[in-house]
């Protein structure tokens, strides 16, 4: 390792913009919906292909999954939606690496409040619009190129580097599940996850539920003989506010600080009645729990069971007549790894040298697939990525062109530095 070459390294990216930002501008342009993966796979697979790369391309034993303690039930299968591995060889002697970041996006209905097309990949005020430009295909993409470049500079590197792109993130998490069922690891990991060029070792948790209610019906010219399922939800809707002010209070993890920010517990839809002129006898509401690492994941679960049975107990009509409550639909375990690991190390200071600035180092204030490669996968995984989380899932969302091109160049020097260190030494 010389500094000659990490100048190359620098020289390579910033002459490479116009093309880093092409490609990442087609990646945008491919609608990739959960569920609807498949050509922006197929395109990633042609692309890593011409840059050399060992390819390993699979769909999901669906049924092999389901036997795994990280599944999580989900409504659909995987054929025809497959998982990438992209490997570069080492020449052996070093450490290896696994770059994680997922293709699928969030759905954009028909473009409403959007100002353009969802998918122009359009360029204003120096940043990439279009849905998945921050979350997460420029993660995505920052983790391809710094691999090419380095191939193109005939840099070689001792360790293995992984290029893991997986489908299904938004709903479920299970390619980088199925990416650890096939066996993949390394020495550490990076998740190119939205962090804003944050160095992040955890990500919070997610806990999907709903609560259903049931009043009594009554006709509408005798309403005052029903009780109301509205009147029943708002009685729980306060009782989960509770739940979380208890949480904001008693919560505590250093890299979250504002446990206001990262212990959300809401209802975020609620649908009562039917009919505008029918009494509204039954209520469904939905929400989640954000939870940080440390906490018992069941735990939290039992006690929203046990908040609004609480709030039951105390209602003329609900104790008799309790609200059901079940955790559907999302379900992600808060993860992390130590503050101090090399992995962290190695991103902070690269961070460092190409910015002039110490990192930010927090928690992520979202989920993220690094619980998979953490827990199961014997991976390490810290996330770093140019995209921000204020902006994933919004309308009109962007990634920065500058911190794109930042997160390509800590990506390189990370690679360079890391897969050409001594392997670690094994506990």
């Amino acid at each position: 390792m010389t500094d000659a070459n990490r100048q190359r390294i620098l020289e390579k990216v910033d002459a490479s913009k116009d093309e880093a930002v092409r490609f990442l501008q087609k990646m945008v342009s491919i609608p990739s919906v959960t569920g609807d993966e498949a050509a922006i796979q197929a395109f990633l697979q042609d692309y890593l292909n011409t840059v050399g790369l060992e390819v390993d391309l699979w769909d999901t034993d669906w049924e092999e999954l389901k036997k795994h303690p990280g599944y999580r039930p989900v409504a659909r299968g995987y054929e025809g939606r497959p998982n990438i591995v992209a490997t570069a060889k080492g020449a052996g002697g070093g450490r290896s690496l696994l770059l994680n970041g997922h293709t699928d996006v969030i759905p954009v209905g028909n473009g409403e409040g959007w100002s353009d097309n969802p998918w122009s990949a359009k360029i204003e005020n120096g940043r990439i619009y279009g849905r998945g430009s921050c979350d997460m295909k420029s993660g995505v993409a920052s983790h391809i190129l710094a691999v090419q470049y380095l191939k193109e500079l005939g840099i070689d590197l001792k360790g293995d580097v992984l290029i893991n792109i997986v489908i299904d993130e938004e709903v479920s998490g299970h390619g980088t599940l199925d990416t650890v069922i096939r066996g993949y690891s390394a020495d550490a990991g990076i998740s190119g996850e939205t962090s804003d060029l944050h160095v992040q070792p955890a990500c919070i948790g997610r806990i999907w539920f709903e609560i259903e209610i049931q009043g009594k019906p009554a006709g509408i010219q005798q309403r005052y003989l029903g009780v109301s399922g509205i009147a029943l939800g708002q009685k729980i809707v306060a009782a989960v506010q509770e739940l979380e002010d208890e949480r904001v209070a008693t919560v505590k993890h250093p890299l979250y600080p504002s446990a206001i920010d990262s212990l959300p517990c809401i209802i975020g839809s609620f649908q009562a009645g039917n009919y505008p002129s029918a009494f509204p006898a039954t209520a469904l509401l939905k929400g989640s729990i954000g939870t940080v690492p440390g906490e018992d994941h069941e735990g939290v679960k039992q006690s929203l069971v046990r908040k609004i049975a609480e709030t039951a107990a105390k209602d003329p009509w609900m104790k008799d007549h309790p609200p059901v409550v079940r955790f559907v639909g999302y379900d992600a375990e808060a993860s992390e790894i130590p503050r101090g690991h090399a992995i962290v190390e190695t991103v902070s200071r690269n961070y460092t040298e190409i910015t002039g600035k110490e990192p930010t180092i927090s928690g992520r204030q979202g989920a993220a697939d690094t619980r998979f490669l953490n827990s199961y996968g014997d991976t390490p995984t810290v996330i770093f990525g140019p995209g921000s989380t204020a902006v994933m899932h919004a309308n009109d969302e962007y990634v920065s062109i500058d911190d794109y091109i930042t997160s390509i160049k800590v990506m390189a020097l990370s690679i360079y530095d890391w897969c050409n260190a001594q392997p670690l030494a094994k506990s």
